[in-house]
């Protein structure tokens, strides 16, 4: 955002007032909704370190405080915008309706806003892009495509059942996951339990050898002395790196885009990122060449609802060779994200007319493979959770017992 300041005649009187907009042109459009009187002029502005500094605490505590719409909240609320619609509901009265029968408070929140922006002349899409966070990108997408087309019901009922199936692959992905996550949990509780305070009882008797200790017993040691005089400390410490690093994830694009990059080259869940990335992807991109939009702005909205900035950036290319005029099937094959298979069901959908249909059934072989991926989650991990559980039942071992052993064998030598 871009900070202009606008001159306003009110009352026969001249005052410059500030305000945040992309460019000039929406600065002028926000002008005339926001203040009573005559425009005069619109300039861009330097804004006063006072305000930055209140914008930048603004956006830190709107970062904490921000929250999701509950998913089935979410769903619910879409269901409903879309049976309202369809009855000739204005969007402005359903929005309000929907908020205040909703005991979800950020969804309160966030349709309230958005009913205020609509009867201020935003159209719903416009006004849903400020709440990008809570509500998702592909929300925004798919309202973007009822709009265009001029079936928003039909766009809103298609949403919910998208929402729906990534509702139920999340759901999925934790049931896999529960079983090692609870315990790597109990095994990290129990080490803690063992470094604090099995471990101190054997530091007096190490400490009396007087020689050189093997290396395990060295790191349980530190451990040990870590744990037990800078625990607190490395707590806040953690929370503040957590807290600091979501920030700058969520602030910063460059940032944002190494993140991406180092999850799209983890073991495991870079195909989970890649399959549900392309299965929405295509899922959208169906949907909108089955309501008659040009292929390039349909490339357009399914590639701005992908959330992993790489694999968008690489779509990205996908809309830049149609729009050369070249073919959809060549633009996907040169990403190198597509499998041969289908580069050729898109070249034979483009040549027979029948693309969406084809695009339909690559989003279903991406979702297959990516409920493969989930179902399969849980065996896949075992190796990596035994592998770690391994290394600290061997560490604990090794760290304790070989300082008694060597013990012995002095006791042994003497006799």
């Amino acid at each position: 955002m871009k900070y202009f300041i606008v001159t306003v005649l009110t009352k026969g009187k001249k005052e410059k007032i500030g305000i945040y907009a992309n460019d000039t042109k929406e600065a002028h459009k926000y002008a005339k909704l926001k203040f009573t009187g005559i425009i005069i002029k619109v300039e861009k502005g330097q804004e006063p370190l006072e305000n930055q500094f209140k914008r930048i605490k603004n956006d830190l505590l709107k970062n904490i405080r921000k929250r999701k719409i509950k998913p089935d909240s979410l769903i619910a609320a879409i269901r409903q915008l879309a049976v309202m619609v369809n009855a000739g509901i204005s969007i402005h009265n359903s929005l309000n309706e929907i908020a205040s029968a909703t005991d979800d408070e950020s969804l309160k929140t966030v349709f309230t806003k958005i009913a205020d922006d609509i009867n201020s002349g935003q159209s719903l899409s416009a006004s849903m892009k400020n709440f990008r966070f809570e509500l998702g990108n592909l929300t925004i997408a798919m309202v973007e495509l009822g709009e265009k087309t001029g079936n928003l019901d039909e766009a809103l009922y298609a949403l919910a059942d998208m929402l729906e199936e990534i509702r139920a692959n999340v759901v999925k992905f934790k049931k896999a996951m529960a079983y090692p996550r609870n315990v790597m949990v109990a095994m990290a509780v129990a080490f803690t339990i063992l470094i604090s305070y099995v471990v101190p009882q054997f530091k007096s008797i190490f400490e009396e050898l007087h020689a050189d200790l093997p290396l395990p017993t060295v790191i349980l040691l530190k451990l040990e002395y870590l744990f037990n005089n800078f625990g607190p400390y490395l707590l806040v410490a953690l929370f503040v790196i957590f807290t600091g690093s979501k920030y700058a994830i969520n602030n910063y694009t460059h940032i944002k885009y190494k993140w991406h990059t180092m999850l799209l080259h983890t073991i495991l869940i870079k195909n989970i990122i890649k399959f549900s990335t392309l299965n929405r992807f295509t899922l959208v991109f169906s949907e909108l060449v089955r309501a008659g939009i040009p292929i390039a702005e349909a490339l357009e909205t399914s590639i701005e609802m992908i959330d992993n900035l790489p694999l968008k950036d690489k779509l990205l290319t996908v809309r830049i060779t149609v729009e050369k005029g070249g073919t959809l099937n060549k633009g996907l094959e040169e990403t190198e994200l597509f499998e041969n298979m289908i580069i050729q069901m898109v070249r034979a959908g483009e040549d027979s007319g029948t693309l969406d249909t084809m695009i339909k059934k690559v989003a279903e072989y991406y979702k297959m493979r990516f409920d493969a991926i989930i179902d399969g989650l849980s065996e896949a991990i075992e190796p990596i959770m035994l592998l770690i559980i391994a290394s600290m039942v061997l560490l604990l071992a090794l760290g304790i017992f070989l300082p008694m052993w060597d013990m012995g064998n002095a006791v042994q030598g003497r006799g």
